[in-house]
Parts: C-alpha cells; sequence; structure tokens
C-alpha cells in the first residue's frame, strides 16, 4: 500500500473527549460503550464514527489518530461531513450501502472495500457495529478498519503473474500447435488487451516500401484499425531506433514533447497514451506491438511493459514458425509441382517419340512430303496446346520466307503469306544462324481485346543448309522451356529430312524429265535438221534440172531464166553453209566452250550503228524502227563478236515476223546492276505454247509460213545460248500485241 506523504510530517490533534462518541455520559453499567470507549485511542487499528440521522442519512463524527494517520485526514475535518463530501460518487455509493446494511440487518456485519484518498488506492477489511439508544434505534456506527493494501497488492501481483504465465503459455501452446498466424495474432491482441484493460492492441506489420499495415487488433470501440495501411512516422515509428530493441512508452502525448504533428495524428486516432514494442523475426523488425489508451493518460507499468516484450518475442516466433510453415508447404508445392512436370514431360518425351517415329516411318514409305509436314504441325499444336503451328520455307537467294503449312485453332489464316526477310532482320538473322528463338508478341486486329501471346522459332536445316523455320504460338505469356526447345529441334530435324528427301525426290525426276525431253529433243533435231538439210538440196536439184532443161538447144530461147536460177542455188547453198555453221556453234556452246573475251565498250555509241543497218531493211517492208538508249549507262564488259551475233539474230528474227505498218524498238536501261536491253515488235501476238518453245531448235511460229522466211531455224536457240555463254540471261514475253525479248548482263 502507498501510504499518504504527510503520513510522517502531519500533526494530528488530538481527538475531543472520548465523550463527544458515545454521549455525554458513560454509564458505568453499559460495558460495551465502555469497552469501546477504552479502546479508542489505544488501539492500533483504524475507528471511525458515523452518526445515523433521523431521515436515514449518514454523517461522521469522529476518526481516530490511528485512522487520520492512514487517510491523512484529521478528524476535527470530517466531523459533520457526508461519504460523498470526501469520497469519489462511486466509492460513496458503496460506503453507503455498507452502513444501510449494518443499519438494515441490526448486527455488526465485515466487508472489504477499495477506497481512493486523495487519489491514491487503499484497500480495507472494515467492520461496522450498530449502537443503540433507549428506544433500541440506531442512532451511531462504531467502525474499525485494519490497512489490507499491502496484502490485496500482493495478491494483485500474484494473480497477475499468474495471467501473464497464462498468456503467454496460451500463445506459447498456439505456436507449439502450428496454429495458423492469423488466428495467433487474434487471439493475442484481445487476450492482451483484456488483460491491460486498454482501449486499443495492435499488430503493426511492416512492408517493403517502408510503409505499413495493421493485421491484428482488438478495439474496446467499434473503430476497428484492421487493414489500413499507415505510413506515417509518428505511428510507425523510427526502424533504425526500434531496430535497436528500444521500446516506446508514452503516457499522456501532451506531456511527452512530442512534435506538435504527431500530437495531432495520434489525436486524430484517438490516442493519449501508448506503448510501441518492436517485434523481431530473427534478426530482421517484422512489425510493432502497441497498446493504446485513449480516454486519458496511462501511468504504464513495469510488469505491463515486460510483458509486451514478452509477447512481442513469441509473436516474432510465431511469425518465424509461420515463414518456416509457408517455406514448408510452398517447397511441398514445389516438390508436387516438379514431380508432375517431370510426369508431364515424361509424358510428353513419349508423345514426341511416337510422333518422330510416325515422322520417320512416313519419310522411310516416301510418303508426300505435304502429308509430313501437315501432320508435324497438326501434332504438334495438340501435343503442347499450341494456338497455332506453322512450317515457312526460305527462297533459293534467301531474301523471302513462305509460311507453306500451317495448322491453327483459332487464329486467321496466313498460309502462301511471303514475308521479306529484310523487314524483320531482328527476326531472321538468329534463325539463320541456326539458333532458335523465341518473344512476346501482341496480336493485332482480329482480336478487340489486347492478347499477348508466346511465340518460338525453330530453324529447319541440316548439314547442306538452312531450310526453314518452325514457328510455335501459345495463347499465354507463358515462355518455352529448354526441355520443349529440345524436344521441338528434333522434330524441326525430322522436317528437315522429309523437305530434303522431297527436294532430292523431285530434282530427280525433273533430271529423269529432261533426259527424257533432250532424248526427245534430240530425235526431233534429227530429224529436222534431215529434212531442213534435204529442202536445199531438193532446192539445188530442181534448180540443175530446170537449168539443164533450158540449156538444151531445143530452149535456148528461156536463156534469161538462166541468173535466176543461178540465183537459187547462191542462195541455197549460202543457207546450208549457214545452217552447218550454225550447227557447230550451237554444239560447241552446249559443250564445254573456253570463257568468252571480254572488251569495255560503251553500249550507246557501239549499238547505234548496228541498229541502224536495219533501217533500210524496215523502210523496205514498210516498219518503224525505234531506237532508245539510256545515257547514264556505265561501259560493259562483253564479247563483241558474240554481241555483234546477238543483237543481229534478233532484230533478223523481230523484222520478218513484224506486219507491215507496225513498228521495231530497241531500247537500253539501268536496272539495279544489271543492263537491260529490250528489243520488241508491235502487231505479234505469241501463245504462252510458243512463248515456251520459242527457243527451241527449228520451231517456227504455227501462224506464220516456214517457207515465207528464209533462216536455219536455229537462230534464236543459238541466241540463248550465246547469251549465258556471256553470264547474262534472255527471256520474250508477249501480251496487248506486243513481243518483247529482253536480255540483262550483270554489271
Amino acid at each position: 500500500m502507498n501510504k499518504n506523504p504527510a503520513e510522517s510530517t502531519m500533526e494530528l490533534t488530538k481527538l475531543s473527549p472520548p465523550q463527544i462518541i458515545f454521549g455525554t455520559e458513560v454509564e458505568e453499567k453499559n460495558s460495551s460503550e465502555q469497552f469501546l470507549l477504552s479502546m479508542y485511542d489505544s488501539v492500533q487499528a483504524s475507528i471511525f464514527v458515523v452518526d445515523v440521522l433521523e431521515d436515514g442519512d449518514f454523517q461522521y463524527v469522529a476518526l481516530n489518530p490511528t485512522h487520520e494517520r492512514w487517510i491523512g485526514i484529521r478528524s476535527d475535518d470530517l466531523r459533520g461531513k457526508k461519504p460523498e463530501d470526501i469520497l469519489s460518487p462511486i466509492d460513496a455509493a458503496r460506503v453507503r450501502q455498507h452502513y444501510a446494511d449494518c443499519v438494515l440487518f441490526g448486527k455488526t456485519i465485515s466487508y472489504e472495500q477499495c477506497l481512493q484518498f486523495q487519489g491514491v488506492t487503499t484497500w480495507w477489511s472494515t467492520t461496522l457495529t450498530p449502537l443503540r439508544d433507549a428506544n433500541s434505534r440506531i442512532y451511531r456506527l462504531i467502525g474499525t478498519s485494519s490497512n489490507i493494501t499491502p496484502v490485496k497488492q500482493a495478491q494483485e501481483a500474484v494473480g497477475l503473474q499468474v495471467e501473464r504465465e497464462q498468456l503467454l503459455e496460451a500463445i506459447a501452446g498456439r505456436i507449439h500447435q502450428s496454429v495458423e498466424l492469423e488466428t495467433i495474432l487474434h487471439q493475442t491482441t484481445i487476450e492482451l488487451r483484456q488483460f491491460l484493460n486498454c482501449d486499443r492492441i495492435l499488430v503493426y506489420r511492416f512492408q517493403p516500401d517502408g510503409s505499413g499495415v495493421i493485421v491484428a487488433a482488438s478495439v474496446a470501440a467499434s473503430d476497428s484499425l484492421l487493414g489500413k495501411n499507415i505510413i506515417d512516422p509518428c505511428f510507425s515509428g523510427n526502424p533504425e531506433h526500434y531496430g535497436q530493441g528500444c521500446i516506446q512508452v508514452v503516457e499522456d502525448i501532451y506531456a511527452a514533447g512530442l512534435h506538435p504533428y504527431h500530437i495531432d495524428f495520434l489525436a486524430s486516432l484517438q490516442i493519449r497514451a501508448n506503448v510501441v514494442v518492436p517485434i523481431f523475426q530473427e534478426q530482421d523488425m517484422w512489425g510493432l506491438l502497441i497498446a493504446h489508451h485513449c480516454q486519458e493518460s496511462r501511468q504504464w507499468q513495469q510488469a505491463e511493459t515486460n510483458l509486451l516484450k514478452q509477447l512481442a518475442t513469441q509473436i516474432g516466433i510465431a511469425v518465424q514458425q509461420a515463414e518456416l510453415r509457408q517455406q514448408f508447404k510452398d517447397l511441398k508445392a514445389e516438390i508436387e509441382l516438379q514431380k508432375q512436370k517431370h510426369k508431364n514431360q515424361l509424358q510428353q518425351v513419349r508423345n514426341f517419340e511416337a510422333l518422330v517415329r510416325r515422322m520417320t516411318e512416313q519419310i522411310r514409305d516416301r510418303l508426300d512430303e505435304a502429308q509430313v509436314l501437315q501432320t508435324a504441325t497438326q501434332e504438334l499444336t495438340e501435343l503442347l496446346n499450341l494456338e497455332r503451328c506453322q512450317i515457312e520455307l526460305y527462297s533459293p537467294c534467301q531474301t523471302l520466307v513462305t509460311i507453306v503449312y500451317e495448322y491453327s485453332i483459332n487464329l486467321p489464316q496466313c498460309r502462301e503469306l511471303t514475308r521479306q526477310i529484310a523487314d524483320r532482320l531482328e527476326v531472321y538473322q538468329p534463325l539463320l544462324q541456326k539458333q532458335p528463338l523465341q518473344f512476346l508478341e501482341i496480336v493485332p486486329g482480329w482480336q478487340p481485346n489486347l492478347l499477348v501471346m508466346s511465340q518460338m522459332a525453330c530453324p529447319i536445316f541440316d548439314t547442306q543448309g538452312i531450310l526453314g523455320n518452325l514457328w510455335l504460338t501459345r495463347p499465354s505469356q507463358e515462355a518455352f522451356d529448354e526441355f520443349e526447345i529440345e524436344l521441338v529441334q528434333q522434330v524441326a530435324n525430322e522436317c528437315a529430312i522429309a523437305i530434303r528427301q522431297a527436294q532430292l525426290y523431285q530434282q530427280t525426276q525433273a533430271q529423269v524429265k529432261e533426259l527424257e525431253n533432250c532424248d526427245r529433243l534430240k530425235n526431233q533435231f534429227l530429224r529436222n535438221l534431215s529434212q531442213e538439210l534435204r529442202t536445199p538440196i531438193t532446192s539445188i536439184s530442181l534448180a540443175v534440172q530446170t537449168l539443164e532443161s533450158v540449156l538444151t538447144p531445143a530452149e535456148i530461147l528461156e536463156i534469161e531464166i538462166v541468173p535466176q536460177l543461178l540465183q537459187i542455188l547462191h542462195n541455197e547453198c549460202a543457207r546450208e553453209s549457214k545452217l552447218i555453221n550454225d550447227l557447230l556453234k550451237l554444239t560447241y556452246l552446249e559443250a564445254e566452250p573456253e570463257p568468252p573475251t571480254l572488251i569495255a565498250i560503251d553500249l550507246q555509241s557501239w549499238l547505234q550503228p548496228i541498229v541502224e543497218s536495219f533501217r533500210d531493211l524496215t523502210n523496205c517492208q514498210r516498219q518503224q524502227l525505234k531506237l532508245s538508249l539510256d545515257s547514264a549507262l556505265p561501259p560493259l564488259e562483253t564479247d563483241i563478236t558474240d554481241m555483234e551475233r546477238i543483237i543481229t539474230e534478233l532484230l533478223n528474227h523481230v523484222c520478218k515476223y513484224t506486219p507491215a505498218g507496225e513498228s521495231v524498238t530497241v531500247s537500253t536501261h539501268l536496272r539495279g546492276d544489271a543492263v537491260e536491253l529490250n528489243i520488241s515488235n508491235s502487231g505479234l501476238e505469241l501463245t504462252s505454247n510458243e512463248l515456251s518453245r520459242i527457243f527451241e531448235p527449228f520451231y517456227h511460229l504455227s501462224k506464220h509460213d516456214p517457207w515465207k522466211h528464209s533462216g536455219t531455224g536455229l537462230e534464236l536457240a543459238l541466241v540463248q545460248k550465246m547469251v549465258r555463254h556471256l553470264g547474262g540471261s534472255i527471256y520474250v514475253e508477249s501480251g496487248a500485241g506486243q513481243t518483247t525479248f529482253t536480255i540483262k548482263f550483270p554489271l
């Protein structure tokens, strides 16, 4: 018990004679009053006297010296006052009730009560004895009290210690039973608030960004802060300060020297006093355990702060255990996930092995390439849960790529789509280097919502080079793992075998057809050659016979026909000679000829006289000869003899088949890194069959009389061979009433 500080210094006045307490006369025959009177000053117990008024009210009469010392009130100051004059309303009501019970029962009663005198709380064990007058009316109460505050404090201390131990044991038990952290924090805040008899208990957890959130709360009122994110430093505290294990104890925010901003903030949360204790998870500060007293200031006891520290330690253990339990759950889940993943991978391996085996069997059985590759795209889509699978192949020059096989679930069809590799170098450069590639791509246009898909490209190649790419589109942002990439590469290898085998088969078939065609052309060539050689010989024979007949004496008068016959002989002999020379030249070019002798020429100045030499012929045939030469042409390295023969033969051919009134045009252009020479005529349009056969030896245009147009029939075949021998290319186009021969020579 805390004694009145004035106990040792205050001078107690001597009480009035005991007769004041017991009456003006003390009858010797009244032994009870005599006993009380003798005990009043001598006993160490506290004695007080209370009068019972006529109206049933109570007022104090006197105190003995012992009671004066304990409560710090003099007897003279107490005399005539009622309980409400010296006690709080609550204590006064309790005291009145005891006085009324004593009067009601009319006998001595005993009780224990807690009272505050001058702000000091004390415990008393009191006995009330009623005094009666001659009419048996109870007119006075004599009370004796013993100050039992030390005993009560000891009992309370023992009780608090038991409650503290029970509280700590409860949280330890929950931790031992592996109760969920949320439940532990919830129960702890409730029990701690009840134990401390405060307004709030909070558990505040720090976030990685420095803010914090209330994860558990117990409040007396309904204004729970649970779940609120509070980042104000005056609430969360200084992490460095708490990181050193310090606690914050504030008994009154208005008397603790806080910053006004902090005071306003705490007041806005209805906080008048608080205790803040850090919670550690191993060496890291996890959060804070906070006790709030809202309505008034509070003097926090050392035992209370010690309990908060002990509970914070237990909470730290619970947090660590929850973390370990979560890690265990995560590890178990990860093991199950890996187990399932391994199982799925094993099934995938089996499915891929079956797919590769089927592709190998199809390739072995020489099935169509299209069937093998289309089956691969479909089964890959199903095995890997893809949205689309495509196979694209490069052009021979590797500047274009075309999608040739595709299997799609929901995405638009892209088959036969051709892309320029130069437009997406960042994608095709690693693929051309035989490196797989994967990335995320936004699907444009067809989907109303933004759709991001994962794409992977796996190159299709073999020892001879790169052939194409295998594209896989997954309808999510999940990337393809290394295991899937390896399996897809195996399928790509099988695709390469199928493509290469199909190409070899096509090349073989093409070679067979070409050999057959060569043999057919050779036989036809020999037949045509025989006919062509027979024709001039026949003409010569007829001319000779005619000449013989006219030179006979009988018909000497017809001698003027002799020059005509001689001219026929001369022309046919020349034609036969040219045919033989052309055959020799053609045979030479089909063999392995020597490289041409190249000389740089100015095509503009060199070509003009050759074209102009045909001016008389075109005028005679009523044709228009046009010449258009590009002035910016660079020098061209070529064989002059072969080049002149090429131009001459083409002009001869064009002029022969150009109707009267039409035009013959010769033009030159610079096309990129090549010189282009065009010789065209109007009024003549060839069929596709004629275009495909125009360079064949002895082929005559079906719509024109071969007897009308002289020649060996080898001119265009010879022109094609010579152009190729010079490193150029030649082709013919016909349409809209015009036929054009185009020759290209690279610079």
